[in-house]
């Protein structure tokens, strides 16, 4: 962690510049996951054409080695730097639930740079952040992930905790932040299946679940990169209770917020991950 933490404190240009540098080795020498990717976009936009798609390519690769410096940059970013590169336009939209003491279900999905959503939505709302993570494998990793991501306060909560967190702390005013757009991997994972970027899509149905547990309202807040080393988010209710239950509703209006944030920019999604490894036939018989 010392090293990664010095490496840290170097200046942006400088990080960039290893930025540059990374985008030649992982796209145009490695082609890191490329044919996962070009499936991937090929069936998300079958009216693309093969220009269209190849530049939103190049584009994702170039975000996603700009994505990788600046979360080595949390673990030491100043609050007033982090602000000024990751602006909530606004984060007002969560303050009548917190004048009420009512805390919401903070979702959002993977566009660059969801780490610096997390963190600085510690700095920008009028609430406690919790957010839900996968614990690594690797022990390095994990801890490199959590430091930058509670450096200002954020709580996590691991995923199999969920549930058991919520009613825990179900007396602190907070936001409890989820990404579910990755695909539900687990064998055990109850799947709900639905149509998502012009394909049949599993998603967990945890996040339905959780919804009817808690009685939260839902804000969905969206990532632009307005330029380098800069974005925007803008947040929005996108679910309200009462929840019934086995109702997936708030599945629903979660998909189609992050598909109208994935096609409004496409490049900044994660199309890296194997989302659509496997088809439902081939869940539904295993």
């Amino acid at each position: 962690m010392f090293l990664l933490t010095w490496l840290s404190r170097l200046p942006f240009p400088v990080l960039y510049a290893f930025s540059n540098f990374l985008f030649v080795i992982s796209y145009h020498v490695v082609g890191y996951r490329l044919n996962v990717v070009r499936k991937n976009l090929r069936n998300s936009f079958p009216d693309k054409s093969t220009d269209e798609l190849q530049k939103i390519e190049k584009q994702f690769y170039k975000d996603l080695c700009d994505y990788s410096v600046e979360t080595l940059k949390l673990l030491t970013i100043s609050k007033e730097e982090l602000m000024k590169r990751m602006v909530y336009k606004n984060p007002e939209v969560a303050q009548p639930y917190a004048d009420r003491k009512q805390s919401v279900m903070l979702l959002t999905s993977h566009q660059f740079n969801w780490e610096w959503l997390l963190t600085s939505g510690c700095l920008y709302l009028p609430l406690k952040v919790d957010f839900v993570y996968q614990k690594q494998s690797s022990k390095l990793f994990d801890n490199f992930s959590l430091n930058g991501r509670t450096r200002f306060g954020a709580h996590p909560v691991e995923r199999e905790q969920v549930a058991r967190e919520a009613l825990r702390r179900k007396d602190i005013l907070r936001g409890i932040a989820i990404m579910a757009d990755q695909f539900p991997g687990h064998y055990h994972d109850k799947k709900y299946w639905t149509t998502f970027m012009s394909q049949d899509t599993a998603f967990f149905l945890g996040l339905g679940q959780l919804a009817y547990l808690t009685q939260y309202p839902a804000l969905f807040f969206g990532v632009r990169k307005v330029r380098r080393g800069y974005y925007e988010a803008e947040g929005f209710v996108i679910s309200e209770p009462p929840y019934i239950k086995d109702s997936q509703q708030i599945v629903e209006d979660y998909v189609t917020a992050t598909e109208k944030i994935i096609r409004q920019n496409p490049s900044g999604w994660l199309w890296s991950h194997n989302r659509w490894k496997r088809t439902r036939e081939e869940v539904t018989n295993n």
